[in-house]
Parts: C-alpha cells; sequence; structure tokens
C-alpha cells in the first residue's frame, strides 16, 4: 500500500533505538524527509546513518532534550515546519508514590505530558494552515491499564492523554489528526533494563522473569518495535485521516477489557 505520504516532512523525537527508531525507520521507507532527535550525539548519529542507508527519505538529526525549552529550540533552528510528529520519551522511574516529592513529579509531567504538548503546539498551527498534518504520541499501555508501582507514568501519560482528547476535536477539520499509541511490552532495550531490574529485586535470573511475564501474556512473545512502527506510519497516512482522538492499544491482547 503507497501511504501516500513521500515528501512529506517529520519530527520524531526519541529517534537513535527502540520505538522511536522503529517509528522513524518506518516513515523513511516510506520516503517520508525525517528529523531525528535524541539526546545522546554518538548514538543519534549512527541511527541517522543506518537510516540513509535505506534510500528513500532523506534523513537529519539534531542531538537535543525534547523536555527542555533550549532542547526545542535547536529543533526548531533546524526546521520549522513538519507535516508530521512523532512525540516519545522513555517513561519516569517506577517506585513507590510516598517517596516522590514535588521535583520529582515536575519531571515526569514535563517528560511524558508538557513536552510533548510544547512540541504540539509549535507545530499544529502550520499543519492546519497547510490542510494537512499527523501527530502521534508514543505513551503506554499503562493509560488503559495502570499498573502499580508506575504512578509517574499513569499520571503523566493520562494527563497527556485528557488534552489530546480535546484537542484532536478541534484540528480533525482542518486535515490533522491526533492520535496516541499505547504500547505493551516491546522488545528494545529498555524492556530488557526493566527486567534485569526486576530480576535483581526478586532473586531470580532475567530469564526466569521473561518467562514467567510470557506465560502470563495471551501472545506468550513481545511486540517487535517494527510493529509498532508500521501502524505509526499508517496513522501519518493519507488513508488514516478518519482516525482521530484515538488511543491504540498494542499489547498483544494483555489487557482483558472489551473497551
Amino acid at each position: 500500500m503507497d501511504l501516500g505520504i513521500a515528501g512529506k516532512k517529520a519530527l520524531v523525537c526519541g529517534a537513535s533505538a527502540g520505538l522511536g527508531y522503529a517509528c522513524a525507520q518506518a516513515l523513511v521507507r516510506e520516503g517520508v524527509d525525517v528529523l531525528m532527535v535524541a539526546r545522546t550525539p554518538a548514538p543519534l548519529l549512527a541511527a541517522a546513518e543506518r537510516l540513509r542507508l535505506l534510500g528513500a527519505g532523506a534523513v537529519s538529526s539534531v542531538a537535543a532534550d525534547v523536555t527542555t525549552e533550549a532542547g526545542r529550540a535547536l529543533i526548531w533552528q533546524a526546521q520549522q515546519n513538519f507535516d508530521i510528529v512523532v512525540t516519545n520519551a522513555g517513561g519516569p522511574p517506577s517506585g513507590d508514590f510516598r517517596d516522590w516529592d514535588r521535583d520529582i513529579w515536575l519531571r515526569a509531567l514535563e517528560a511524558n505530558m508538557l513536552a510533548p504538548i510544547a512540541v504540539i503546539k509549535a507545530t499544529v498551527d502550520g499543519m492546519m494552515a497547510r490542510g494537512f498534518g499527523r501527530i502521534v504520541n508514543i505513551t503506554s499501555s499503562a493509560v488503559k491499564s495502570p499498573v502499580d508501582g508506575l504512578g509517574l507514568s499513569n499520571g503523566a501519560r493520562s494527563g497527556l492523554t485528557g488534552f489530546v482528547a480535546g484537542l484532536a476535536r478541534s484540528t480533525v477539520a482542518q486535515g490533522v489528526t491526533i492520535n496516541n499509541l499505547l504500547p505493551g511490552t516491546f522488545d528494545t532495550a529498555r524492556l530488557a533494563g526493566n527486567f534485569a531490574a526486576q530480576a535483581a529485586r526478586q532473586g531470580i535470573s532475567t530469564d526466569q522473569a521473561i518467562a514467567a511475564r510470557l506465560a502470563k501474556h495471551p501472545a506468550h512473545r513481545f511486540g517487535q518495535p517494527d510493529e509498532l512502527g508500521n501502524t505509526c506510519a499508517y496513522l501519518c497516512s493519507v488513508h488514516a485521516g478518519y482516525i482521530n482522538g484515538q488511543n491504540i492499544l498494542m499489547d498483544g491482547g494483555s489487557f482483558p477489557g472489551v473497551f
């Protein structure tokens, strides 16, 4: 299927690895010109070089912390007008909410709610003026099914979800859709790190921790980043203009509810 977005300009945050990289890769394959953003220069440059080898859309990169005003300023200096925006940031740490002070909460809100809103604010009006735009926020399945111990993520990402639900209804008539992708357990370095930490807490091996999770998983496997990347690319396509304000859960059926 031709997604009809070759030549469009995209911004992909957290793009040097994991799910952000998978989204950037899927868009580049479709001929989209992608500006990749991540905090650490060396992995970002290496990731951008790999995507250039695809020989489709143009690839550029900016090493910046999108959660800060200074970081976002670096992005807008490199480019201002985007047809596609993918927001993505690693989740805040787990723990007991009794241990979290105001500063910890503010950092979580900045990364997983306020920064995406700032990026949307800087780009959505231009999309509307041009009559086409796609914004996809990579959030978490915890928005749909909150996880004990992940209160920072549950709270901050749910705040972004509520904001998007209201805004999306005011942009779609001008050709701009805003949706959220809610990944469950995907085979990424971050997931591997989470399992290693869990294993250490429980006094078991990492393999045992993974086996216990898979035994309870309906698919008996973790998601592959390409699966989410390709779904993101479809949401950014010309064919997805009637999908708007939605929270699309990608968890292999782990969530047991109907709605």
